[in-house]
């Protein structure tokens, strides 16, 4: 067992400070609260690859805290998050929230630093419950439902980790959370419950529910934690499994049709967020140093860059108390600091060169063509392209230009847009000094961003790309921002499974009926003939008595059965 007396697990001073952020008030909390994050990372810069926690815990081997590149990377990453959101929210006066989001992001913390799965589960389910707090803080019965979706979901995939954690146990003898692979039954069940985690094809809707109705402050620390902790597990368990080749490739075309059409712009961003998560995918699937590396990066980067487009996007909900693209309009004239702010995060994501997106998206593009998915690479190419209609034009498009809304209102408070001005530095510094980035990296694997072919092909595909969306607009194809509700996959669990489950239960009463009344008339014809036989000694029915109560006995369990469900 290896000790650490200079440090002490990642986690802990997050949980500490966020017992304390609950019963603090005004601005000792927010001292508190900031004092706690840079302690933190003081402490994490104490930890270096190789420092391990061991702990014999009954017949288990744990590893409750393993230090690499890998978690190392995404450990700078979240406090870097949590700083930001944690200014982004001093206005706030809500203890809950802001204690939630601290107990949230050192969850993340834990996890990433798991070095056994029953260690990552532990977390796996705090991150779970912490999270779904962010949402129910809006206080709406829309956020009160979609929270309790959310944390179904969420404490589904626990379980599933779950059992896919004791499966391993008993074919391995070991908690190890390292390569896993899909060659076994545990194997698969902890790929599906990162996979739900990470908002794959099919149990996405989590994602895009949930987020959108969560408080401006609670879709910040959403958009940086849960799925960035897929991400780390995917990474850290099945690097190279080309499944998540195909999956990814999904997952970044799938949700472009939906941005373009959806109304709500947070909801815009959600689904933005699925596509981003399936470039992260894809470098995870190839396997090689360099697709790694490029999708640890783009997942460093999209926490800034897609935090920053929340946190303009929760900036103008705060100020106009609108969302919806049919209702904004016209805003630069009365914030003009967070528009330039929402522009930057807007160039980030759409990878334009000399910002961060453009440093790690390539990376991943580089490795598809190095490793022959030239079809993959088409597919990622095309994703870009809506990428930047989506998010890069349309949401700062029908947000702050577009038609005049009318909507005059004044800028964010201080904190906040204090909070986007550092994201938006670090987007433009990550974007001119990658090698910042590149020497965190946990392969090693030589990479060079700004190559000229790299830059006029991204240059290239950005000028068509505009050029398609003021075509469209101009002649009035281009889908309008309309209220509406658009089908989605959740539509089956939110509409068709409790209509089906109800016409389902509504049949079993009736056949309940059917057993009670055929069960009623069985025992009186029994009753009768009990009477005959004692009267005239004479047996009149064939079969044996054994086999009556037999034959009772196999009605009245059909009978409970149908009682219970």
């Amino acid at each position: 067992m290896e000790h650490l007396f200079n440090s002490v697990p990642p986690f802990v001073v997050f949980y500490i400070t966020a017992v304390f952020a609950f019963v603090l008030e005004g601005r000792t909390r927010t001292v508190f609260m900031l004092a706690g994050i840079v302690l933190s990372a003081l402490n994490l810069l104490g930890l270096s690859a190789g420092d391990n926690w061991q702990l014999q815990f009954m017949s288990f081997e744990l590893t409750p805290v393993r230090v690499d590149q890998l978690s190392l990377l995404f450990g700078y990453l979240f406090h870097i998050a949590a700083l930001i959101g944690v200014i982004y929210a001093i206005h706030v006066k809500d203890a809950v929230q802001q204690s939630m989001s601290l107990l949230y992001a050192g969850s993340a913390l834990g996890a990433v630093f798991a070095g056994d799965l029953l260690t990552l589960f532990l977390f796996w389910e705090v991150l779970a419950v912490s999270s779904a707090f962010l949402i129910w803080a809006r206080q709406t019965d829309t956020a009160f439902h979609a929270g309790m979706r959310y944390l179904i979901i969420q404490v589904l995939s626990g379980v599933i980790l779950l059992a896919g954690a004791i499966f391993y146990f008993v074919q391995q003898g070991n908690l190890s959370f390292d390569y896993i692979g899909l060659n076994s039954v545990a194997g698969w069940l902890i790929f599906i419950a990162f996979g739900i985690k990470c908002a794959f094809p099919f149990v996405h809707n989590w994602l895009t529910d949930a987020y959108p109705e969560s408080t401006p402050i609670g879709t910040v620390f959403l958009s940086a934690f849960t799925t960035k902790v897929a991400v780390y597990s995917l990474a850290r368990g099945f690097p190279g499994t080309e499944l998540l080749v195909y999956i990814g490739a999904v997952m970044a075309c799938f949700p472009i049709f939906y941005a373009v059409i959806e109304n709500d712009l947070r909801r815009v961003l959600a689904y933005s967020l699925v596509n981003q998560l399936g470039f992260m995918v894809v470098g995870i699937g190839i396997g090689t140093a360099l697709s790694l590396n490029g999708a640890v990066a783009h997942a460093f980067t999209d926490v800034i860059f897609k935090g920053l487009l929340f946190m303009s996007m929760g900036a103008v909900l705060h100020m106009t108390g609108r969302i919806n693209g049919s209702e904004l309009g016209g805003l630069y004239k009365s914030m003009p600091k967070t528009t330039l702010l929402c522009i930057i995060g807007a160039a980030s994501i759409s990878a334009f060169p000399l910002f961060s997106g453009f440093i790690s998206k390539s990376m991943i593009m580089t490795a598809a063509l190095q490793e022959k998915y030239n079809g993959v690479w088409l597919i990622l190419l095309f994703a870009s392209a809506g990428v930047f209609h989506h998010a890069g034009i349309k949401i700062p498009y029908f947000a702050f230009f577009a038609h005049d809304s009318g909507i005059r209102t004044t800028e964010p408070p201080k904190n906040m847009l204090f909070a986007m001005f550092i994201a938006a530095t670090l987007c433009v510094g990550l974007g001119m000094f990658p090698q910042t980035l590149y020497q965190l990296l946990p392969y090693q694997a030589s990479y060079t961003a700004y190559d000229v072919t790299h830059v006029l092909t991204q240059l290239q595909l950005l000028c068509f790309s505009a050029l398609a969306f003021v075509w469209l607009n101009q002649k009035g194809l281009y889908p309008p921002e309309l209220p509406s509700v658009n089908l989605e996959f959740d539509w089956l669990y939110r509409r068709a499974l409790p209509v089906g489950a109800l016409v389902v239960l509504q049949r079993l009463k009736a056949v309940q009926q059917l057993v009670y009344q055929g069960g009623y008339k069985l025992y009186c014809q029994l009753g009768a003939l009990e009477h005959n036989r004692q009267v005239s000694k004479v047996m009149v029915f064939s079969q044996s008595t054994a086999g009556m109560v037999t034959w009772l006995a196999l009605l009245l369990t059909v009978f409970l059965l149908v009682g219970v469900v």
